[in-house]
């Protein structure tokens, strides 16, 4: 046998592209028409051949898994049940399409019990997926040994992609679509199908962002609206959590709604965690709540503390905070590509008139066929005598079929329809029954005519239909969306308390809370308030908060200014920090005085020179000085 010499540089270039490919359209990227993963619809579609429908008894998981695996999905068990597993959980899925019965994992990463443990059947919703598809509505394919076939795509009288999202990992791509709110995004494809020119900005005004299962907040539009524009956008995305007052004087606080697909469990113990490190400092107890009618997490903290602070410390250091990378890639007819939502719901609704025009093809051609054999039982009807003669006077079936054929203006189905009807549909009320439908069936095929030519009827019919699956699962959005997009500062990760600031003659500065020093009544010996040097002294004492500004003024006519909290704290009897270590003075530049302030939005600034030369300037002049700098 010879063997042929191969470049291996091309053949692995071949080979690659063609591994890339079958991953990108065969496991990892959801179809744009109905938003579904190949494993994922032949979930779906195995269920429904199955008989698992929402009003029938629930059936073992590990019977769903071998049935996909026998007819249409020749991977491992594990990847299936992890897939169907998915589908039935509520805390990744904003509309489960699976209706699981048994131990489906939870929000705190623990795994599903094996499939032989667990039932299932189709989610009410799935239905609407799966509407009509033995009406020749989509393409059907080989499975993976051509014994039978399956569908290539659903058709889906429900946006699935943008309302359950998607995110998968192909090759040199990934996608990352956030689940949608259903009421909003058939809003938005209505105003898309009476006016195909609506811009994105006019669909963000029905369509709010994204609506996680897990609810929280979403902080900030700026990404929601580059998302939805270019298909990529980040969105932060916060814990829900508000702040109660213990009996006991403290304060906590209670996390209610979680960032989407981030684990409870582990949140908890990084919270934890961080207060063993002593990263955050003020929590009493720490301790999760939850029941199976909500999330709750309790966060104690000491009497004293701040909640307000300790929640941005929260936001700043755990998962109550996460960002959202949008990635809204999808295959659109076998090709991977980002699309913005008007794109998106725009190729559903293209996707909604072929199943329709397909739909009306289907059941023309039904009607049309039954009208034949309608006229065909109509002309016997007609012709009742002479026909039962000619029957009898027939020696077999096919006899009596050509003698038909050849008496009367009939076709082979009608001269069998013919053979075939009982003997009580020649009874008066029979006759009538016929003449009847056949007028029914008549109406039926003008209207089923009318919607093939004419395309506004056709936007009708999906408009109803859209409607009708807003009024039977549209819910309230869980995500709220907060318009506010500051970020998290130093300042709020500070207590604001009140502190005495000690500035000395030689220019050493130090801050000590404001409690450090007790009222003493007559006669006591008082407090050491600062060490100083020889020769040196204090010059000045303030008090501020912590969130105010300190304003120092060189002998050289400089402006400098430090926040408060920038000041070093040190002990009652230590002499603090150097200012020339916190200013970026000059050589020979000392600072001449200082002075707190709370904001820079009114007040007045007056200056005396030595020389008797007075003016007065707004506080306002003086408000965008750089840190630290003149």
């Amino acid at each position: 046998m010879s063997k042929l010499p191969i470049n291996i540089e091309e053949e692995m270039k071949v080979s690659y592209l063609d591994y890339a490919m079958s991953v990108i359209i065969g496991r990892a990227l959801p179809e744009v028409r109905d938003g579904l993963k190949p494993v994922q619809r032949r979930i779906l579609y195995a269920m429904f051949r199955e008989g698992l429908l929402p009003n029938k008894k629930y059936s073992k998981s590990a019977g769903v898994v071998g049935e996909v695996l026998k007819k249409y999905h020749p991977h491992g068990d594990t990847a299936v049940y992890d897939a169907m597993v998915r589908l039935a959980q509520d805390f990744n899925m904003r509309y489960m399409l699976v209706d699981g019965q048994g131990n489906f994992g939870s929000i705190d990463g623990d795994r599903a019990a094996a499939y032989r443990y667990t039932e299932a059947r189709l989610a009410k919703i799935s239905e609407e997926l799966l509407s009509d598809i033995d009406k020749e509505t989509v393409d059907f394919g080989p499975n993976f040994d051509e014994t039978t076939e399956e569908p290539k795509v659903l058709p889906s009288r429900v946006p699935n992609l943008i309302i359950n999202g998607a995110s998968g990992i192909a090759v040199g791509m990934a996608t990352n679509i956030p689940p949608h709110n259903l009421g909003e995004i058939i809003d938005g494809l209505l105003m898309l199908l009476a006016d195909a020119d609506t811009s994105t900005e006019d669909l963000l005004t029905v369509v709010k962002g994204p609506d996680f299962p897990t609810g929280g907040i979403i902080h900030g539009t700026a990404g929601i609206k580059e998302a939805f524009a270019t298909g990529r956008g980040l969105i932060k995305v916060r814990a829900r959590a508000r702040i109660e007052r213990e009996h006991k004087g403290g304060e906590s606080i209670i996390i209610t709604e979680m960032p989407y697909q981030v684990n409870k469990a582990r949140l908890t113990e990084k919270i934890a965690e961080l207060v063993r490190e002593k990263k955050i400092e003020g929590v009493s107890d720490l301790r999760d709540e939850s029941d199976r009618d909500g999330i709750r997490v309790v966060i104690e903290l000491k009497r004293g503390e701040m909640a307000e602070v300790m929640l941005n410390n929260l936001y700043k250091h755990t998962q109550m905070e996460t960002t959202f990378g949008i990635i809204m890639l999808a295959l659109v007819g076998g090709q991977p590509q980002v699309l913005g939502l008007k794109k998106i719901l725009a190729h559903f609704l293209q996707h909604r008139r072929d199943v329709i025009l397909r739909r009306t093809r289907f059941e023309l051609r039904k009607a049309e066929d039954r009208a034949h054999i309608l006229e065909g039982l109509k002309i016997a009807l007609d012709n009742l005598d002479e026909i039962i003669a000619l029957i009898r006077a027939a020696k077999s079936p096919d006899e009596a079929k050509s003698g038909l054929m050849t008496n009367y203006p009939l076709s082979e189905v009608q001269a069998q329809a013919i053979l075939d009807m009982k003997l009580q549909r020649l009874t008066g009320l029979e006759r009538d029954k016929i003449i009847s439908e056949y007028k029914e069936v008549l109406k039926e095929i003008e209207r089923l005519k009318s919607i093939l030519s004419s395309e506004k009827l056709v936007s009708k019919i999906i408009g109803d239909e859209l409607l009708e699956i807003k009024g039977k699962y549209a819910d309230k959005r869980r995500t709220e969306i907060n318009e506010e997009t500051k970020e998290i500062t130093i300042e709020d990760l500070i207590t604001e308390e009140e502190m005495v600031i000690t500035l000395s003659h030689g220019g050493y500065i130090k801050r000590n809370p404001l409690s450090a020093y007790r009222s003493q009544r007559r006669g006591g010996k008082g407090l050491i308030g600062m060490e100083t040097k020889e020769e040196d002294f204090v010059e000045e004492l303030f008090i501020g908060s912590t969130h105010d500004y300190m304003l120092f003024f060189s002998n050289l006519g400089r402006l400098y200014w430090l926040k408060i909290y920038q000041i070093p704290e040190a002990g009652r009897a230590a002499k603090g920090k150097a200012l020339i270590n916190l200013l970026q003075l000059s050589e020979g530049e000392r600072i001449a005085t200082a002075l707190p302030v709370r904001d820079f939005k009114e007040g007045y600034l007056v200056m005396f020179t030595k020389n008797g030369t007075v003016k007065k300037t707004a506080l306002t002049s003086y408000s965008n000085p750089r840190g630290g700098c003149p």
